[in-house]
């Protein structure tokens, strides 16, 4: 008879992977709620934080998201005056995104949400160090 334990959830590589990323973006929430943002939108702010602007494919790029996630995404950010999205003068195919001051204002008010997550995950910084380093190795690897 076959061993079939490598057919067990428990044994997932991929569904430690997923649990943990769910029970990660709960713990955001409670934080992002104060700020009317989800998940996925605090990321994209987290990209244009660090940019100031960017064009839509680098932002999608960025963020592994597909156009038609971002698309709503950004439109909602845009209509909560967050952002706004332009076509390039040079060439008109191309998107780009950028803060506006309300934008910019927020990441002065959000800034205390990594280190409040870092109290809420309960891991020290060097395991948190740790997994970073091999999350991102695994992640090159399948790239």
């Amino acid at each position: 008879m076959t061993n079939y334990n490598h057919l067990k959830l428990d044994n997932q590589i991929c569904f430690s992977l997923y649990a943990a990323s769910r029970e990660i973006i709960k713990l955001y929430k409670p934080l992002l709620d104060e700020f009317n943002l989800t998940y996925t939108q605090y990321i994209a702010m987290l990209v244009l934080w660090e940019e100031k602007k960017s064009t839509v494919k680098h932002l999608g790029n960025r963020l592994h998201l597909d156009s038609g996630t971002l698309t709503p995404l950004l439109k909602k950010l845009e209509g909560m005056d967050l952002i706004k999205r332009y076509r390039d003068e040079k060439d008109d195919r191309v998107v780009i995104a950028e803060l506006t001051e309300k934008g910019e204002e927020l990441q002065k008010k959000a800034q205390d949400v990594p280190s409040k997550m870092m109290c809420n995950m309960n891991i020290s910084m060097e395991k948190a160090i740790e997994l970073k380093r091999n999350l991102d190795e695994l992640l090159k690897t399948l790239k």
